[in-house]
């Protein structure tokens, strides 16, 4: 099963790809995590991507189309993978399209998670990661027992670039730009899944459930 998984900055993809992987025992493949080792570990990759990071702006489609094609001709993708952060863009899209054509594949489905953009910065305003081990906190709703020190490693935590308000807003205005329109693009294919969440059901668990009986997954 092959699956992209969209939705604005801070509309939950990684925590619901995570629990999709888990379920279906497919990999995860986030470009973000991608990116972000690639910035601490300083590849040239790395270094080229933090500046477009840190200031809210897509990394360039062919940088990104390059990780992502390489990620997804290993060994652990062969029965599918669930895609996070790809494609953002229509050429990104289209590239990606052409790559699966010539190994005689398809996506199965988009899922597309609508997140009111209030409740997005407050989500992402709020986001604190471990500096060690990568362990993500909220500082309203999910604080650590001790201010700023991560529970699992007592590494300190710290507000990542890309989660700081102003940024946040430039990421917003991006994906509705250059994403947000993808949506249709997948549409005419008849992949969409859409997930509605709101203060109703932004609980994890239940948008998790939401998607798992939308794709027909017990």
């Amino acid at each position: 099963m092959r699956i992209i998984i969209f939705g604005p900055p801070g509309a939950g993809k990684g925590t619901q790809a995570a629990a999709l992987s888990e379920k279906q025992g497919i990999p995860h493949i986030s470009t973000g995590d991608m990116f972000r080792k690639a910035i601490k570990d300083q590849t040239s990759i790395g270094l080229q991507a933090k500046t477009y990071m840190d200031v809210g702006a897509l990394v360039p489609d062919d940088i990104t189309i390059s990780i992502v094609n390489d990620r997804i001709g290993e060994s652990d993708c062969a029965k599918g993978y669930i895609l996070d952060g790809f494609p953002r863009t229509k050429d990104q899209a289209v590239a990606f399209d052409k790559t699966l054509e010539e190994k005689g594949e398809d996506i199965d489905y988009v899922i597309n998670l609508n997140v009111q953009e209030e409740a997005l910065i407050w989500r992402l305003s709020g986001r604190r990661v471990c500096s060690a081990c990568d362990a993500v906190y909220h500082i309203y709703d999910h604080p650590p027992a001790k201010e700023n020190i991560c529970d699992k490693c007592g590494a300190a935590l710290y507000h990542r670039d890309d989660d700081k308000e102003e940024t946040i807003k430039r990421r917003m205005a991006v994906y509705h730009e250059l994403t947000f329109p993808l949506i249709s693009y997948y549409e005419e294919r008849g992949l969409i899944k859409d997930i509605f969440v709101d203060k109703s059901n932004d609980v994890i668990e239940l948008v998790t459930k939401a998607i798992f009986e939308t794709l027909g997954i017990a």
